[in-house]
């Protein structure tokens, strides 16, 4: 099967593009946010491909004035994977690693977008992510972030929000390679484990500065992926694969209060986190209708509204979430106050957290 994508040369093997990876879990995925200094507006949006399942979907959400809005799509991909689309929502490469542009077009929801991202620095490339449950293989994968501003529009509500990249930062990743998708398996892996996953992710802008620090932790703390970068927006950044993290919770759940990275003598993190989460089911994540890489036919356009107010905070289609973050780094003897997320997805498990078992909450 020939495609578009085959008179690029981005070849791997000796198939043409659309027959890439030799897992039926293969998937290419595109994840941006963007939110104001206090996160009156924060947005997200992803789209991913799963070439072997023949689909791609996409989601396009804003939260704003206590609603998260959820605008999603499905379609069959046809081999196509030059075609990053997916019902009203659209990625286009402007310049490869420094802009792309999003447009969300008329759809039932009457929000509409047309914004661009705008890359600050070179992107990170995160540790290669492999991980096996009993003898199958689980993930293997490579993610890249970037950190930037947006500029550009949002129209919702009657209201026209306008992003500038002094006003509106955000971070936005690329991943590709093998994680599960589509429906679950219906003969896991005899003696294997999905009950622990220890996930935090914290991307951050400061004015002269970026930062970036991840951690996957196994059940008794020790990690099995972790990197911290910081560095000026100008200069390469600085990589960190030994930095610590002192993390403390609301009593009664599984939700960061404040976190502490450590990266030794090249510096260190604060983070005090904000009343505000953006759930990341709105983009599928734990959705169990919108999953990712699910069949909903040839095209399929859904939105929702959360009402922020009312949810089931700990229910556990929604304990994977972004709270918004200050964040002060100290290097080279200074103070620099910045802002971000700080991602958490914490199932099972976890010594130094004294979580015990699956969703157990911090005293």
């Amino acid at each position: 099967m020939i495609t578009k994508a085959d008179d690029y040369p981005v070849h791997q093997t000796p198939e043409p593009i659309a027959f890439a990876g030799t897992d039926r879990n293969f998937y290419d995925r595109y994840f941006f946010n963007g939110y104001n200094d206090d996160a009156s507006v924060f947005f997200a949006v992803a789209l991913g491909v799963y070439p072997q399942l023949g689909i791609i979907d996409a989601a396009f959400c804003v939260s704003v004035g206590g609603r998260q809005h959820n605008i999603r799509a499905s379609r069959h991909s046809e081999g196509e994977r030059l075609e990053t689309s997916a019902g009203p929502i659209e990625i286009h490469i402007i310049e490869p690693l420094k802009q792309i542009r999003i447009l969300l077009t008329g759809n039932e929801s009457g929000i509409t977008a047309d914004i661009c991202f705008h890359a600050r620095h070179k992107p990170i490339e995160e540790p290669r992510f492999t991980r096996r449950n009993g003898t199958r293989l689980f993930m293997d994968y490579t993610r890249m972030t970037q950190n930037g501003c947006w500029s550009g529009s949002i129209s919702m509500l009657g209201t026209e929000i306008v992003l500038t990249p002094d006003t509106f930062c955000g971070t936005r990743d690329r991943s590709w390679g093998i994680r599960p998708v589509g429906n679950s398996e219906s003969q896991p892996p005899a003696g294997g484990n999905l009950s622990q996953f220890f996930w935090i992710w914290a991307p951050f802008n400061f004015p002269e500065h970026i930062s970036f620090a991840h951690s996957n932790d196994d059940a008794n703390g020790l990690p099995w992926n972790r990197r911290a970068v910081i560095g000026g927006v100008d200069n390469q950044p600085v990589e960190i694969d030994t930095a610590s993290f002192e993390i403390t919770y609301h009593s009664g759940t599984r939700r960061v209060r404040s976190a502490l990275c450590d990266m030794g003598p090249t510096g260190q993190l604060r983070y005090e986190i904000s009343a505000f989460k953006f759930y990341m089911s709105g983009l599928g994540y734990t959705h169990p209708v919108w999953g990712h890489g699910m069949d909903h036919g040839e095209l399929q356009v859904a939105y929702d509204v959360i009402n922020l107010a009312e949810i089931e905070d700990n229910a556990p289609e929604h304990i994977h979430i972004q709270s918004f973050c200050h964040a002060a780094l100290l290097v080279d003897g200074a103070e620099h106050n910045g802002c971000g997320v700080f991602e958490q997805f914490l199932l099972g498990p976890h010594l130094p957290s004294s979580f015990k078992s699956m969703l157990d909450a911090a005293s």
